[in-house]
């Protein structure tokens, strides 16, 4: 295991998001405490709970995973894409680093933007409304890990994708019937019974 390379690598992914966090971090921050003001706190005078958890409360973790894995598909689907419109991903394969190495500083990348959007989230939540989190340290971890299966599948599909039309195509596919049906906003109890079967693959 090249341990230089690899390291080089994923900080310069880490580096290349932090470096335009306006659009990385800004965006996902300013909608979701904008989903909690306007679809939480307001319908939450319509609907009062869904299973005995108040409305605001219900929506917040579904935010958090949307957030999550949304950035971690889009940072290394997008990385990947951009190399090869690029030209640069011969220079990348030319370095001391096999593919698995390399795989996996994009990777890390995108597990770790993912992890930062989450976390903010879980944050901006337990700012605004009555939310506790009981177990931290699990909670973080569990973004992390769906940072990271998300950020893998990210990698795939700008692997697949020949320009940002095919990558935004699968995207939209992908990741938009994922969020609107994964019950963020609604009990998936209140689907038809095919429905609720069909929202436990369902990751968010």
């Amino acid at each position: 295991m090249n341990w230089v390379g690899l390291s080089t690598l994923t900080f310069r992914e880490v580096g290349r998001f932090f470096s335009v966090y306006r659009q990385t971090v800004i965006p996902g921050l300013i909608s979701s405490i904008l989903y909690i003001l306007i679809f939480g706190f307001t319908l939450e005078r319509r609907i009062s709970s869904i299973d005995g958890i108040p409305y605001t409360l219900f929506i917040i973790p579904g935010l958090i995973m949307m957030n999550t894995l949304s950035n971690a598909t889009s940072n290394s689907s997008s990385s990947m894409l951009q190399m090869k419109l690029l030209g640069q991903l011969p220079d990348i394969l030319q370095a001391p680093l096999s593919s698995f190495e390399i795989s996996l500083a994009y990777i890390i990348g995108g597990m770790v933007r993912g992890t930062v959007n989450g976390v903010l989230i879980l944050l901006v939540g337990v700012g605004l409304s009555d939310m506790t989190v009981a177990q931290p340290l699990a909670t973080i971890g569990f973004i992390m890990l769906v940072s990271w299966a998300f950020s893998s599948i990210g990698l795939i599909l700008g692997q697949m994708a020949e320009s940002w039309d095919q990558l935004a195509t699968m995207q939209n596919f992908f990741l938009t019937p994922l969020s609107f049906l994964g019950g963020i906003f609604y009990s998936i109890k209140m689907l038809p019974e095919w429905a609720q079967g069909a929202s436990f693959f369902n990751p968010i």
